[in-house]
């Protein structure tokens, strides 16, 4: 909310949003609702897009059905919404507390007034059965289900109905929700929602700063991505203690998410910013900061995070460039800095107050070549915990995602585990190069070693005799690979080493290997914008990869495949930033 203010000037009563919003509702038709409250799951966000909530009843009801025993009517409650099936009532009597959820059973409360209506059940009769169905009471419910049908029965329903009626009960009542809760529940997710549609980078600002681990701040900076918000590193003139939103509605990390970046250091540099305005460059910093708390460790952080990539006279491999003989730049800098200090505190104490203080140059920096890529990004990630300024494997989520690649940290769990328990599973692996040696034996033959990133953590790789004559064009610092390959015995004695059976770049991997991409969805979303699409994609990228699809009907539990066009496709960008925006389709691939 201070966020809001500050940025626009508005204070929002967030219990007064209004809960007919049109912007908000399509936030949740298209299932945007990650970071949002109670409706983040995947399964959540696929039947969001089917439902298409357009009333605050709808959010209710879903949040309610969205639990083990009343999801089955899932299906069921959005054919009724949409009119695909005909809202119907075991016995007509039902209408008066159904209709608001389309004949289905939702809620505790349901129950409680259809007990007193259809079977005479008094009050206290209907919330002791409320109760032995949620705490699943067998013997209660038995005498219960005895007292139900006589009552109803003596009101001339007929009994094949009640017995129905009945047993839809005891399947959802034990994870039946009191429609109170819901409500409330509802009204706050809806009010998360809200602050999302409205004020997205307000809002992702805020989700940032409270997310805790590392993963989860990544996690909710890719949604920040993916919905069209920047998500900018460190920035000595822009970046708050935590994440904020500068001018133009970025979102700018904080200082406080710095190791080695003290307290004491965050509020001089704010503190000192706020009063005299943005620094120049470095040398106007350690003129005007606090040294004691903007130390050295602190400045180091700063550097190796990027916030003072907005000097564009210097790069951050020139702070820690040495030359011979010499000090490199930074302890230059911090000199400079003390120097400067301690005149203008000589020249401000002196009896003529008023005498100019004597020019400082400041240090002459000598250039230098700038950090590898690989380089940068393992001190952002050192200081940050994450990388900054993006990733190689960027560019291969789909890759990821979609090819059975495992993991570089779930195969070092088994990698560390072979000699107490052996395993022969096959391996896909992929990864950034970040270190390649080529090596001799004593014996004089060549060897390699092979230093693998990804996402999850780091591998190391031996090639020997003829797996380094085939692979050893692979290693090379920079590069991004894929390989395959199991543990398996040595020869000579019991112990397991991994075999390399395949090895290519990553970037060949979606023209070579694709067998047959499959598309996964609801009827509802098979219409012409795909059709159109794929027809366009195939004939602009003809290839040997078929598309199937197979259309899921929840409602009547059915699945039908069908195959795709005539002529296959080569996979390319254009068709996985479509997938990428439909998140109603569900992508399967199969590989050669």
């Amino acid at each position: 909310m201070a966020l809001i203010k500050q940025n626009h000037g508005v204070e929002i009563e967030i219990d007064n949003v209004p809960l007919d919003d049109e912007k908000t509702y399509r936030l949740y038709q298209q299932g945007d609702t990650n970071a949002t409250f109670q409706f983040e799951s995947a399964g959540m966000q696929k039947y969001l897009r089917e439902l298409k909530p357009d009333k605050f009843d709808d959010l209710i009801a879903m949040n309610a059905l969205y639990r083990p025993g009343p999801m089955a009517y899932i299906p069921q409650f959005i054919a009724r919404k949409h009119g695909k099936e005909i809202v119907t009532y075991d016995v007509d009597d039902m209408q008066e507390y159904l209709e608001e959820t389309y004949g289905i059973t939702v809620y505790q409360e349901q129950v409680m007034l259809l007990s007193q209506k259809l079977a005479g059940f008094s009050k206290g009769d209907a919330d002791v059965l409320r109760k032995a169905m949620g705490k699943k009471q067998i013997a209660t419910l038995n005498k219960m289900k005895v007292q139900f049908v006589e009552g109803a029965t003596a009101k001339g329903h007929p009994k094949d109905k009640l017995d129905k009626i009945w047993t839809d009960w005891e399947a959802f009542a034990q994870y039946a929700f009191n429609k109170s809760h819901s409500t409330c529940y509802a009204f706050v997710a809806y009010q998360t929602a809200y602050l999302k549609a409205h004020y997205p980078s307000e809002y992702m600002a805020a989700v940032l700063n409270h997310a805790g681990s590392i993963e989860k701040i990544t996690f909710f900076m890719e949604e920040c991505k993916s919905m069209g918000l920047k998500v900018l590193g460190p920035d000595i003139n822009e970046s708050q203690s935590g994440f904020a939103v500068n001018k133009k509605g970025e979102i700018r990390f904080g200082f406080s998410g710095l190791k080695g970046v003290g307290e004491a250091a965050i509020d001089n540099i704010i503190e000192e910013r706020g009063k005299n305005g943005h620094f120049k460059d470095v040398f106007d910093l350690v003129k005007r900061s606090n040294l004691r708390s903007v130390n050295k460790k602190s400045v180091e952080s700063l550097i190796h995070s990027g916030a003072f990539d907005c000097f564009k006279d210097m790069h951050r491999a020139q702070f820690f460039y040495q030359a011979p003989g010499d000090t490199n730049a930074l302890e230059k800098i911090l000199k400079f800095g003390s120097v400067y200090q301690s005149q203008s505190s000589s020249a401000t104490n002196t009896l003529f107050g008023d005498m100019q203080m004597p020019e400082i140059i400041p240090p002459k920096i000598p250039p230098c070549a700038p950090f590898q890529l690989i380089e940068q990004l393992d001190f952002e990630r050192d200081v940050t915990g994450m990388y900054m300024s993006g990733h190689p494997l960027d560019n291969f989520k789909f890759e990821l995602a979609y090819y059975n690649i495992n993991p570089l940290n779930e195969f070092n769990i088994v990698k560390n585990a072979i000699a107490e328990t052996p395993n022969t599973r096959q391996f896909r692996l992929a990864g950034l190069v970040i270190d390649a040696q080529h090596r001799l034996t004593k014996t004089g033959k060549n060897f390699g070693v092979l230093h693998l990133e990804d996402f999850s953590g780091k591998t190391e790789f031996m090639l020997w005799s003829e797996d380094y004559q085939k692979y050893s064009h692979y290693l090379e610092a920079g590069r991004i690979v894929l390989l395959e390959g199991a543990f398996k015995q040595r020869f000579n004695n019991g112990q397991y080493e991994f075999k390399i059976s395949k090895f290519h770049l990553l970037e060949t991997l979606k023209t070579t290997i694709t067998k047959q991409v499959i598309l996964e969805m609801s009827p509802q979303f098979v219409d012409e914008k795909l059709i159109t699409f794929l027809e366009e994609n195939t004939k602009k990228h003809p290839g040997k990869t078929t598309i199937k699809f197979n259309i899921i009907d929840e409602l009547r539990q059915k699945k039908l495949g069908m195959s795709g066009f005539e002529k296959g496709i080569t996979m390319n960008d254009d068709i996985i930033e479509f997938l990428a925006l439909n998140k109603h389709i569900d992508v399967y691939v199969s590989t050669i």
